[in-house]
Parts: structure tokens; C-alpha cells; sequence
């Protein structure tokens, strides 16, 4: 069997891809071998400068959880029908993972491994878009075109929203915003972008803001897209606080401010809300092999495990031109 290897972030700013011992299923889990992982840049690389290190996370820290792999082996209590299956999990950057075979995702037949690799994404966008309430018609602003906000331009779009006006101050996010009508993408530190906004909302700025840049001290200045009485959804993970004037910026005109972090999402499915993280995950997948959404046009870079420290070494020098970053095992 081939080495287990994996990522280490072993201290701040330090990658090291190392070898590591072949786990061993517990009897509800899988062995599985890993074909594909994408990096999460916002996530990981917070990680990596130890920056906002989170509670129950320190370095060193085996980073991942965009996992596409196969079933190579099973624990007692798992059926080995399920062997050869393709399967998404939330396992690390690593060659080999054990997830409890109920927390796997099967990958349909005919959805390539970097497509299905966006899973993670895919589920945490759609469940932001729901819990913005989106309704048909409704104008959208995303401010932050990273992978977050790339995905959910698109998934409002298809959701029925019009306009969409996504904003980012990188023109090579920008540049990959799809050409679809009703979506317009604009640089919020351009001369005219507040005119160019009113223009595409036809005056009436947008009812749903979404905040994916993650930066706490552009956030107070995103209301002023949004119209009176509308939703702010905070659905990227903002790295530290902001100074916001909750009387006059929120109180008074009447906004309604909604977090939207992946564990927003219902533990189990009820009749009130079905939308679990695995109902969620099906639908990406179901959206992709149709052909509905496309996320291939995201992937900017595709390296081998072993060029993991080079790749983040860049990432971090300047990481405005990544967008799906594959590691390919």
C-alpha cells in the first residue's frame, strides 16, 4: 500500500508535507484514499499565520476538509459493498482518512473529483443564500469575489435574483465572475461604482447584501448597498471585530443581520427545515451534473501534494489571484 502522507502546518507561516501512519477504520468507519482535496485559502491560510487562532486550534494543525476519495477498506459494523465507492468527506489534506461512513457523501458517476471537490463550499453558499431569505426577483450585492463569493453570485443568480452586483477590489476575481445576464461585477473603490450601483438596482440598492471578504473593517461601510428594511448576511468569517453604530446604521433603517456559519445548518431534518448539510451537499451535486452550475471555471491551480509548501508559501505572499486551489494525490 502506498505511504500515508499529509499536511502539516507545523508552526506559523511553516508547510510540510510528512509522512504518516495508515489509520485503521473503527468498526462504523472507512479507509479511504484520497484523489483530490481543495484548499480552503480563507480558513487555512488563518490558520497558517496563526492569526485568529480558533478555540480547540493551535499549531501545529493538519489543515483540510474538501476531501474527494475512494473506499479502499471498512470497519466491522460497515457493509464491504461499499468498497470502490467514491465518496466526499470532510477529511484532511492527507493520502488516507478514516470518516465515520455515515458523515461520507457519495459522488455521482460522471462528476470529475476537482468539480465534486467544491462540496464543502457548495454547502455552506446555499445554505447562506437561505438563510438570506432570497426571494425571486430580489436584487443581491456580494461584496468579496474568493471562492465564497464566486459561488454565491452564481447560486443567487440561479436562485432567481436580479440584479446581482458583485464586488471586489482584484480585477482577476472580477474577471472570473461568469457571463450571465443580470450579473455585474464592479471594483467599490472606483470613482463611479456607487452611480453604476444605483443604476443596476434601478435605484432601489439591493435587498440582500451578502459579506464574504472576511474583513471586519470593510463591513460597516457594505450597508450603504443596502436599501431600508433589507438583509445583511454575514456568510464569510470575518477575522476580528468592527466598529458599527448600531442606532444609526441598523436600528433606524430597519436591517435585519444574519449569520450564516456552516453550523447554521440544521443537525437533523425536519418538516420546518429539511436543509440539512448532506440535503445540500446531493443538491450541489445534482446542480453540477445537470450542468446548472459550474464550478471547473473556478479551479486556478492544480499541483501534486508534494508542491504544498510552495503552494501556500504563495497563497500567502498574494493570494488575489487563487481561486480553487486542487492538490491532486
Amino acid at each position: 500500500m502506498p505511504e500515508n502522507r499529509g499536511i502539516l502546518f507545523a508552526r506559523a507561516n511553516e508547510v510540510v508535507v510528512e509522512s504518516k501512519p495508515m489509520p485503521e477504520p473503527e468498526p462504523d468507519e472507512v479507509l479511504v484514499e484520497t484523489r483530490r482535496t481543495l484548499v480552503s485559502t480563507g480558513t487555512e491560510l488563518t490558520m497558517l499565520t496563526d492569526s485568529h487562532p480558533r478555540e480547540g486550534r493551535s499549531l501545529p494543525f493538519e489543515p483540510g476538509y474538501n476531501n474527494i476519495g475512494v473506499v479502499v477498506e471498512v470497519g466491522e459494523a460497515v457493509d464491504d459493498g461499499v468498497i470502490g465507492e467514491r465518496v466526499a468527506t470532510y477529511g484532511a489534506h492527507q493520502r488516507y482518512t478514516t470518516p465515520a461512513y455515515e458523515s461520507c457523501y457519495p459522488v455521482p458517476d460522471g462528476l470529475e473529483d476537482e468539480d465534486a471537490a467544491f462540496f464543502t463550499i457548495g454547502e455552506i453558499v446555499m445554505n447562506g443564500v437561505r438563510r438570506g431569505d432570497l426571494a425571486f426577483g430580489e436584487s443581491v450585492a456580494v461584496y468579496g469575489l474568493g471562492l465564497l463569493g464566486q459561488l454565491t453570485a452564481r447560486v443567487a443568480h440561479l436562485a432567481g435574483a436580479h440584479p446581482v452586483v458583485a464586488l471586489d477590489i482584484a480585477s482577476d476575481r472580477l474577471a472570473h465572475l461568469p457571463d450571465l445576464p443580470g450579473v455585474v461585477g464592479m471594483n467599490p473603490r472606483a470613482d463611479d461604482w456607487s452611480d453604476r450601483f444605483e443604476d443596476a438596482t434601478d435605484g432601489r440598492l439591493a435587498d440582500v447584501v451578502f459579506e464574504v471578504t472576511g474583513n471586519p473593517s470593510v463591513i460597516p461601510d457594505e450597508f450603504e448597498a443596502l436599501r431600508e428594511g433589507g438583509r445583511f448576511v454575514v456568510l464569510g468569517s470575518p477575522r476580528g471585530t468592527s466598529e458599527f453604530d448600531f442606532n444609526r446604521a441598523c436600528h433606524d433603517p430597519g436591517y435585519t443581520i444574519i449569520g450564516a456559519h456552516n453550523r447554521t445548518h440544521p443537525s437533523h431534518a425536519t418538516t420546518a427545515d429539511p436543509w440539512t448539510r448532506g440535503r445540500h451537499v446531493e443538491l450541489f451535486f445534482e446542480l453540477l451534473a445537470s450542468g446548472r452550475l459550474s464550478v471547473s471555471d473556478l479551479v486556478t491551480h492544480r499541483e501534486p501534494v508534494e508542491n504544498a509548501p510552495e503552494v501556500y508559501e504563495s497563497l500567502l505572499e498574494d493570494r488575489t489571484q487563487a481561486l480553487g486551489v486542487v492538490l491532486e494525490w
